[in-house]
């Protein structure tokens, strides 16, 4: 039981740690906040006990490492689409193993399932400010006189 309220704990200080950082204008976002927000999101949705998050988290970092230094391979290296989408269907496919030993394979295809849930809410999360940005932005413009 300690276990358990020390792994919540330990994810409520990351995540609240990474999210009190204020985002300088002047700064890029580098995603940190995001993916603290998923962390989150996954650590919900999984329900992991203390033994499953030990064994799951190192390979969901290595997975997530992967992913993202192929995403940054494929934008130096102009890759289409097309094989971009292999490319991670490949990872996927890898981990797939890797996540079914670390986790029941029940909650392995929940792990896949929720990334793909929280990639929706945040895509739409995304079209929905820039629709309320424009629509401010066109509220604030003065009307043309003739």
């Amino acid at each position: 039981m300690k276990k358990l309220g020390l792994l919540i704990g330990l994810v409520c200080w990351i995540t609240l740690s990474a999210l009190a950082q204020d985002a300088d204008n002047n700064q890029k976002p580098d995603g940190s906040r995001l993916e603290a927000y998923k962390i989150a999101y996954i650590t919900k949705r999984l329900n992991l006990s203390p033994e499953e998050a030990q064994r799951f988290w190192p390979v969901y970092n290595e997975y997530a490492s992967e992913l993202k230094n192929t995403r940054k391979e494929a934008l130096q290296n102009h890759i289409t689409d097309l094989e971009l989408d292999e490319r991670i269907l490949n990872i996927r496919k890898k981990y797939s193993v890797e996540f079914s030993k670390a986790l029941t394979p029940q909650k392995a295809d929940l792990f896949f399932r929720s990334e793909k849930e929280f990639g929706a809410f945040v895509t739409k999360e995304l079209i929905q400010r820039r629709n309320n940005m424009r629509v401010q932005q066109q509220q604030r413009r003065p009307l043309l006189r003739p």
